[in-house]
């Protein structure tokens, strides 16, 4: 084995310490690797070991003690002493790395400490954390080992197809994970001997490779046709599914990024020097001064190279393999305690009493009530002492009212029903025409709250029937309207940089924040987060986190007192600086993520529990966006995990695009509607089914979320659509328009039952 081209690439964050030519292919036998040593199979039956903190490299060490050729060798967790375990179809060997290095400079042959014999093809080793034992895949078997001696603890067997790999759990020593040929993969408990969970079939291909992320408690494994999946690892051992990667796309992805990037730096991200293009097999291992140490074999050639990749943020494989994970709307992790969610805020305690002076209590009245009855003197005296009445009728007890609030059922989202499509109201907001700039229909389904251009916020019945309640206070178009989870609360943001919270029901807002010293541009996307712990909005390109307090009662004499309190915890940034256009973001459970869009025509993926822009994907439309909404479902109908990955977004002359946020990919696009000039929006329906998105010619259209082609087309309107809401808990659809009228649409055989009722 001759060495060559050691240190190449010096100057970039991959570096090639070494490279060897091997009398044979190595490209699936397993390596091992650890921060200070490599090793590495030599002439097939012995072992050559580099020590990589030699900066020349040049002095190797040679084991001999194998009979057979080695298929697969592994480092032990600990450094004092150094442990290496090799296998053969003969024996198993466990070698003292320090002891082997001062009995070769004595002059004597170093040897070692044969723990296993006749196992057949041992295809991977693992030491456990304490360096104990050894496991040892041989067959459709796991071997588990004594680490000191020739001891055979245990036979594990139960998969149905040779194993492939086998590892111990670095945080219980008595877990084992396998997995197999056989596309499964088992915990076994090692004090009983027992199989605690076993997977299902995940994959067409074998699963090959696997790894734990102690940090996160995860188990990672990967399978033959590029799928890999995490697994959380509980004390109970029923392991569930966290996320799972397509790395074929996520290949794809990083293609597409290097092809964006590469002319702007003016130059390529290749790495062109390194002797391999394709690995065959390899191992990884925590490196030194925030790297990570590969040794990489060849998949056609008889080569071995020895890689340092300098990672630029925290070098550990957790949070190497966190990039990795894809995006998901539903959390994975719980909170980081730096978390900008963890935020909480501090209510003032009682006030001290005040002092009383000398004598300790202050005189008091003797009479403690706010009226006193006359005592009568100045009435003239009774003549006439009590008298019975007579002529008093009984009253037939009539019907007894019932609370209709007791008893009353949840009945949950048709998930089978015909989308709204048949025209059931409409009437105008105003007098005077205005745009309906906002809607959104409270939690329940039984309140819409309505923006106006007028500077005015009306609040309807769902059904639209009856006199709405009118808020005003804005100085200018109200820009965006939400409604709390708890729907105890609403908000208002307006075109004047103000944002105002109202309780349901009260005529005054309990909040009144922002202006032109607050807000430098217009307020966007005002929301409430995380079951109503934040508030949420953009203002030019930050994003601001406040918590909040709320009080409405009020003191008469300190009437414009505000009693609620409100603080800001983070304010965050997107990449490029530039204003944001539109946010969307999930109330009704807890979700770490928000989508912003820019006006770059970017959008970016913001990870609110580390405080982080996570993802970016430049060049989303064709012009900035100007809506973006997701998948969320309602109160009154679910849908699968996965689906609320999916979200939209809007933008002029480039139609409506529908993306999911697990590969930040668009998977389909709408754009049978007509959009040139105003902000149209689209939405979800509850049931995760249709599409609907306003439009500019006097339309609005519904799709199924399978086909491009528009399902309705909704005529009858008189101007432009601006917004588009469905109803959270019956199949109905709300329309608003330039001119300022409300259209109700519902599915052809509601609208027939209504009529005839």
């Amino acid at each position: 084995m001759d060495g060559c081209g050691e240190g190449r690439g010096t100057n970039r964050l991959m570096v090639e310490k070494l490279s060897l030519s091997c009398d044979r292919l190595l490209s699936h036998l397993q390596l091992a690797c650890c921060p200070s040593h490599c090793a590495s199979p030599l002439q097939g039956k012995d072992l050559l070991i580099h020590c990589l903190l030699d900066p020349e490299l040049k002095q190797a060490l040679r084991l001999t003690g194998h009979h057979g050729d080695i298929s697969a060798m592994v480092f032990g967790t600990g450094r004092d002493p150094l442990l290496l375990c090799s296998a053969s179809a003969d024996y198993v060997i466990v070698w003292d790395i320090r002891r082997c290095y001062r009995r070769t400079r004595e002059g004597v042959v170093a040897s070692g400490t044969v723990i296993g014999t006749l196992l057949g093809k041992v295809v991977h080793l693992s030491f456990c954390p304490c360096d104990e034992r050894v496991a040892a895949c041989s067959g459709a078997k796991v071997y588990i080992l004594n680490a000191n001696i020739e001891e055979v603890l245990s036979v594990l067997a139960g998969h149905l197809g040779p194993l492939t790999a086998a590892e111990f759990c670095p945080w219980n020593k008595d877990i084992l994970v396998s997995i197999s040929e056989d596309r499964t993969f088992k915990v076994w408990g090692l004090k009983m001997e027992q199989i605690l969970y076993q997977s299902a079939v995940l994959s067409a291909s074998p699963l090959l490779s696997m790894l734990f992320l102690e940090k996160s408690r995860q188990l990672v494994t990967g399978s033959a046709d590029g799928q890999v999946w995490s697994f959380n690892l509980p004390e109970d051992h029923r392991c569930h599914l966290v996320t799972k990667l397509d790395l074929h796309k996520v290949q794809q992805r990083h293609q597409r990024h290097l092809d964006t990037v590469a002319p702007q730096i003016g130059g390529i991200l290749d790495h062109p020097n390194l002797s391999i293009t394709m690995a065959g097999s390899w191992a990884m291992s925590q490196g030194l001064d925030n790297s990570m140490i590969f040794v990489v074999t060849s998949l056609f050639e008889a080569l071995v190279s020895v890689l340092e990749v300098r990672l630029l943020g925290s070098g550990s494989v957790d949070n190497l393999c966190q990039h990795l994970e894809g995006l998901s709307v539903m959390p994975s992790a719980p909170l980081m305690p730096e978390s900008p969610l963890n935020a909480e805020l501090k209510k003032k305690g009682p006030k001290p009493p005040t002092k009383t002076g000398k004598r300790g209590v202050k005189e008091q009245p003797l009479v403690f009530h706010t009226q006193v009855k006359s005592s009568g003197y100045t009435q003239s005296p009774r003549m006439t002492m009590f008298s019975p009445k007579t002529s008093v009728q009984k009253k037939t007890p009539g019907p007894t009212k019932t609370n209709k609030k007791i008893g009353c059922l949840v009945s949950d989202y048709p998930g089978d029903t015909a989308a709204p499509s048949v025209p059931h109201t409409n009437l105008s907001t105003v007098k005077t025409p205005t745009p309906v700039c906002c809607t959104q229909y409270s939690g329940d389904g039984k309140q819409i709250l309505c923006g106006l251009g007028d500077r005015s916020v009306l609040l309807y019945k769902s059904s639209l029937t009856g006199t709405p309640a009118v808020y005003t206070g804005h100085d200018k178009a109200v820009s965006s309207v939400a409604w709390s989870h708890s729907r105890q609360w609403w908000l208002s943001a307006s075109e004047d940089r103000t944002l105002r919270i109202w309780p349901t029901g009260s005529p005054e807002p309990a909040v009144t924040m922002g202006g032109d010293e607050k807000f430098s541009k217009t307020i966007r996307g005002a929301q409430f987060y995380y079951l109503d712990k934040f508030l949420l909005l953009a203002s030019g390109p930050s994003l601001h986190l406040y918590l909040y307090h709320l009080d409405n009662t009020q003191d008469d004499i300190k009437r414009y007192q505000q009693r609620s309190a409100i603080k800001l915890t983070r304010c965050l940034e997107t990449k490029s600086g530039t204003d944001i256009t539109a946010v969307s973001v999930i109330n009704d459970f807890y979700s770490y993520i928000v989508l912003v869009s820019g006006a770059d025509r970017s959008i970016q993926v913001l990870d609110m529990n580390t405080g982080t822009v996570a993802s970016q994907l430049p060049d989303a439309h064709s012009r900035a966006v100007h809506h973006i909404t997701q998948n969320k479902g309602s109160m009154f109908s679910s849908q699968t995990p996965d689906s609320y990955n999916l979200f939209l977004t809007s933008a002029v002359t480039d139609g409506v695009k529908l993306w999911d946020l697990r590969t930040l990919r668009c998977v389909r696009r709408y754009e049978n509607h007509l959009n040139r000039c105003h902000p149209c929006t689209a939405a979800f329906s509850p049931c995760g089914r249709f599409i609907a998105s306003g439009s500019e010619d006097n339309c609005a259209y519904v799709y199924d979320i399978r086909n491009s082609s528009y399902l309705h087309k909704l005529e009858r309107h008189s101007d432009t659509i601006l917004n588009v809401t469905f109803n959270p808990a019956t199949p109905e659809l709300l329309t608003g328009t330039l001119d300022g009228r409300l259209s109700l649409f519902r599915p052809g055989n509601a609208a027939i039952r209504v009529a005839l009722s």
